[in-house]
């Protein structure tokens, strides 16, 4: 929202909505998660903005490359700390987190200050909710986000949803979401908005 806008909302007396960054953790274009955080968009829609987080270009994390970040880690903890609360969208690999999402929070989470590496990080004090399009292991996926969102100093919102592909889905590319999969949505992003307005 412009300063503009801003002043605007506040003189008419208006809340400033919250910014909600989605977390795709399917680099697949298309995918069945993306799909699930396009639906969940819409749960958002007049109540907070959303954003989502280009994090193709994040490299493999290495104390190496610290010192100097990357222009796209740069860009990711910019994005990350302008945003009220997360959504990550995760697929399962292997019955747990994608190394490429478990990756990209190594990265959020490390101290801004490098002399201080109990300090600050871009992610911390964020409220984050998860939700997983899988044909399996959405309890060993939840369990394993569960533990990691408090360890990096962030706290967990709300139920997970969670929900499978649809068989025709293979083919056709398109995922069914259903009623209870919409409704648990709404749901999950009635609990992300209460706990940033509460935060």
């Amino acid at each position: 929202m412009s300063v503009i806008a801003k002043l605007k909302s506040m003189f008419k007396g208006e809340k400033e909505m919250k910014n909600i960054l989605f977390i795709d953790g399917s680099l697949r274009k298309g995918s069945f998660n993306h799909q699930l955080a396009l639906e969940a968009e819409k749960t958002l829609a007049g109540k907070a903005q959303v954003s989502y987080l280009d994090w193709a270009q994040v490299p493999v994390f290495s104390q190496d490359l610290e010192a100097h970040a990357p222009e796209a880690v740069v860009k990711v903890r910019e994005a990350i700390q302008a945003a009220d609360a997360i959504w990550i969208f995760s697929p399962v690999y292997n019955f747990s987190i994608p190394g490429s999402v478990k990756n990209l929070l190594d990265w959020a989470s490390r101290a801004l200050d490098l002399s201080d590496p109990a300090g600050p990080s871009a992610i911390g004090g964020k409220v984050i909710t998860v939700s997983s399009v899988a044909n399996g292991g959405h309890d060993q996926l939840f369990a394993i986000y569960n533990d990691l969102i408090p360890f990096i100093r962030t706290t967990v919102a709300g139920e997970f949803t969670k929900t499978t592909v649809n068989p025709e889905a293979w083919g056709t590319g398109v995922l069914e979401i259903s009623e209870e999969t919409k409704a648990s949505l709404v749901s999950q992003a009635e609990a992300l908005l209460a706990a940033v307005s509460n935060d």
